[in-house]
């Protein structure tokens, strides 16, 4: 989060900080074995050899820098206000960040959280010292420094520029089975940055800004060479929806306008050739703010849109569509229920949530087999109010479950009071998990570092949620937000309650309405996009058209973990509905234990847009054997996915995660 300065309420407070901090940094861990002392402890990233050392700072910071009598600093640190993430600024502006509701704990003089503080910054200030203390929850380590290391900013994760200027915003993203990733804004906003080549021009009565437009708005980035180039598209692709065929071919539904109707196809090619091709009437109804999802027999069902309550197929088998009730009933004056979100389940049903409702959708008859609770606090989460949604990862090593995380969004009324009144209303700081296989399920809710809304939502190779993107006030929508967030936060989902959210390195570049993000095959997420204008907009705004692609490297790239990075050497690269293949890597240090086992992880790319990864999922393999098959290299057996439904066919990056730290990815073809 970007550290804001600070006036100590006096230089004496200051000067008890400074000494409580450096005697925990100086002294002994108590209850550890190996007597690692704490400032080691603190400095070693991601391992906490001196968990009462870091306890002890993380509550002795909040106890003194709130405050507040109603702070007690026990075993269990209480906070005012459940705040899961206190920020040190003024009194309004701490007022404003807190959660609305509070739970009382047994003593009348304590608030006590539902979870953790996820994160704590106190930083610069200007009259005294440089005092920085961040608290992680057990994600990074607490940082004492003046100011902090290379080695502790690697904790965190590292941003680099990919490229300045790639002469579109990108709206939408697809990673694409030959390391290339297609991103295209839309059509009816006037000329891009980028010219078509060879003096091609798009002619476009219907466009309502320029109907001869001769630049480009959709281009091929090349992940290997970091290069691109422009491709042509015909008819409007503002908020359109996309999932890739199992041949590898990317199949994009509707959008406005002249294209609200149209299905669009890229197939990958080894040239320079391959460009977009367009079928411009070949939907049933006009599908704007539709969800795709890629189903077990490799069709795609396109879901909603604005308005209209139906689904349909592609390709299709009757030229008809599906009434579904439930997309009219989660409805609400504001919407709220665009761009839902589906998961398909294990069992072959369709997981949809719209607006704050969520059910199990048979497709095939066209039946709801069973309603879920509504999410818990209420707060819509779909377009305009933009939370995001994962399928947690499904592990064949493990009895069968499926679990769904939904983060961020807004308040209802939050998209009313940024349009008309422009009065930006805190985002929602919770998220929901639901176990859908349960028998009778309930969300369980958890509070994120941060408000956010307009948050993207990746799965990580090692089975870690990054969650990027977004601001902390308003909703989506043109200049619709505010406070913009630029920290990524990681979460893991197999950490303890109160420990698993880890704020990562800021960006410099706010990521607001219109922006993307996708996983790379090398572990790296791409990010791009940021355009809160009807045009383009670069000058005399706050948050300026945004032009640029940005890398995030999460810590499991850095080199630190060189000895324990696996590498693949071989793999069988076609691969079976349960049945057995293998795969070979490398490793200078082998690590993997009952503890930490070894695990071999496929996930397929998300066709991005607006908060939404389209199809994401992850599948942990059964692993069936590993054997060393001479110094440093190993063999692992692997069974494939066991049916359609946890795995539908296509391709899939796959990793070797070894001590957490995953390989770079392999592409397989599900089949």
């Amino acid at each position: 989060m970007p550290q804001k300065e600070l006036k100590l309420a006096s230089p004496l407070l200051l000067t008890v900080v400074l000494l409580i901090s450096w005697s925990l940094v100086t002294s002994a861990c108590s209850d550890d074995d190996t007597a690692t002392d704490c400032k080691g402890c603190i400095l070693n990233r991601m391992k906490y050899d001196c968990p009462s050392c870091v306890r002890t700072l993380r509550c002795m910071a909040k106890c003194l820098w709130a405050g507040s009598p109603r702070i007690k600093c026990t075993k269990r640190c209480v906070v005012v206000n459940r705040g899961i993430y206190l920020t040190f600024v003024s009194p309004t502006r701490m007022e404003r960040g807190m959660p609305s509701t509070i739970d009382r704990s047994a003593d009348e003089d304590t608030v006590q959280p539902k979870n953790a503080v996820a994160s704590l910054l106190v930083s610069d200030n200007p009259n005294a010292a440089h005092l920085q203390i961040v608290m992680i929850s057990f994600c990074a380590p607490v940082l004492l420094s003046l100011p902090p290391s290379n080695s502790q900013v690697q904790g965190l994760g590292e941003w680099q520029l990919v490229h300045e200027n790639i002469g579109i915003s990108a709206m939408h993203m697809q990673l694409l089975r030959n390391n290339k990733v297609i991103m295209f804004d839309r059509t009816d906003f006037g000329p891009s940055n980028l010219s078509l080549p060879g003096g091609r021009c798009r002619h476009d009565t219907f466009d309502s800004a320029l109907q001869t437009d001769c630049t480009a708005h959709s281009i091929l980035y090349d992940v290997a060479t970091n290069t691109f180039r422009a491709l042509m598209i015909e008819t409007d692709t503002w908020c359109s929806s996309g999932a890739v065929m199992p041949d590898g071919t990317l199949v994009q539904t509707g959008g406005y306008n002249d294209g609200d109707h149209a299905l669009r196809t890229f197939t990958p090619c080894d040239g320079l050739t391959c460009d977009w091709v367009e079928y411009a009437s070949y939907l049933a109804e006009r599908r704007w703010y539709a969800t795709n999802q890629i189903l077990p027999d490799g069709r795609i069902i396109i879901i909603g849109g604005r308005r209209v309550y139906t689904y349909e197929f592609y390709p299709r088998s009757v030229p008809t569509t599906f009434w579904l009730n439930f997309l009219e009933e989660t409805r609400d004056d504001e919407e709220n229920n665009l761009y839902p979100f589906l998961h398909l389940l294990p069992d072959g049903n369709l997981f949809i949530f719209a607006n704050n409702r969520a059910i199990s959708l048979d497709y095939t008859r066209n039946s709801i087999v069973k309603e879920f609770p509504s999410i818990t606090d209420g707060d819509p989460r779909n377009y305009p109010s933009s939370g995001s949604s994962v399928l947690l990862p499904i592990d064949e090593n493990q009895p069968l479950e499926a679990e769904v995380l939904i983060c961020g969004g807004s308040q209802h009324g939050a998209f009313t009071r940024a349009m008309r009144d422009r009065v930006f209303v805190r985002a929602s700081c919770t998220c929901g998990r639901l176990k859908v296989t349960d028998s009778n399920p309930a969300w369980q809710m958890e509070y994120m570092p941060r408000a956010r809304v307009m948050g993207d939502m990746l799965l990580l190779p090692n089975g870690d949620v990054l969650i990027v993107n977004g601001a902390e006030l308003g909703t989506a929508g043109w200049e619709n937000a505010e406070s913009p967030i630029t920290n990524p936060v990681i979460y893991r989902p197999s950490n303890e309650g109160n420990e698993r959210f880890c704020v990562m390195s800021p960006s410099t570049r706010p990521r607001m309405y219109h922006s993307a993000a996708v996983l790379l095959p090398d572990g790296r997420v791409l990010v791009g996009g940021s355009n809160p204008h009807i045009y383009y907009n670069f000058t005399n705004v706050e948050f300026p058209t945004d032009l640029s692609l940005e890398a995030y490297s999460p810590p499991y790239l850095f080199d630190t973990y060189a000895l324990i990075r696996p590498i693949i050497t071989y793999g069988d690269q076609l691969v079976g509905y349960g049945l057995p293949f293998s795969i070979t890597f490398s490793v200078q240090h082998y690590q993997a234990d009952s503890t930490n086992p070894l695990s071999v992880n496929i996930i397929a790319p998300s066709f991005t847009t607006h908060s939404l990864a389209m199809n994401q999922r992850m599948v942990i393999l059964k692993v069936a054997r590993i054997t060393q098959v001479s110094i440093g290299m190993y063999n692992v057996g692997l069974i494939g996915p066991s049916t359609s439904h946890i795995a539908p066919p296509g391709h899939y990056l796959l990793f070797v995660v070894h001590a957490g730290i995953p390989s770079v990815g392999m592409w397989v073809r599900i089949q």
